[in-house]
């Protein structure tokens, strides 16, 4: 069975400068980050492939994910949340925007990448929004 859903990527990041597609070279500097994207077509085969090292460049966070030193995996647990619902939660736990139009250009969203401080992952992870995400 093909789970649909959204969820939240967070990465752990080393001092970086890469190119990212249309955005061009993007500095990241060290730190936390929140993603958060949604899988229409399967849940478990896209944060499978986030999760896997060896993959074609395909989206703007794979990008990321090809570089982070440390990720977790969360999905919403309430059908229907959008991924832009998501993005709201992780600013109102206090998170940041950061690079305006990663993943977001299917919508009216800034952005869906974020970064995060250590009590603004806190309360995100604590969400009862979300629950994190075990690979089987």
């Amino acid at each position: 069975m093909i789970r649909k859903g959204t969820y939240i990527l967070i990465l752990d990041m080393p001092e970086t400068q890469m190119k990212i597609g249309a955005l061009g070279i993007v500095n990241i500097p060290e730190g936390t980050y929140c993603y958060v994207g949604s899988a229409m077509n399967g849940l478990d085969q896209r944060i499978g492939r986030h999760l896997s090292r060896n993959k074609k460049m395909r989206w703007h966070i794979d990008r990321l994910t090809e570089k982070c030193l440390r990720i977790e995996a969360y999905e919403a647990i309430t059908h229907g949340t959008t991924e832009c619902e998501l993005g709201k939660l992780v600013l109102e736990s206090g998170g940041s925007g950061f690079i305006k139009g990663f993943g977001s250009s299917d919508c009216k969203c800034s952005t869906h990448l974020f970064v995060l401080d250590e009590r603004s992952k806190e309360r995100l992870c604590s969400s009862s929004l979300l629950a994190p995400y075990f690979r089987r």
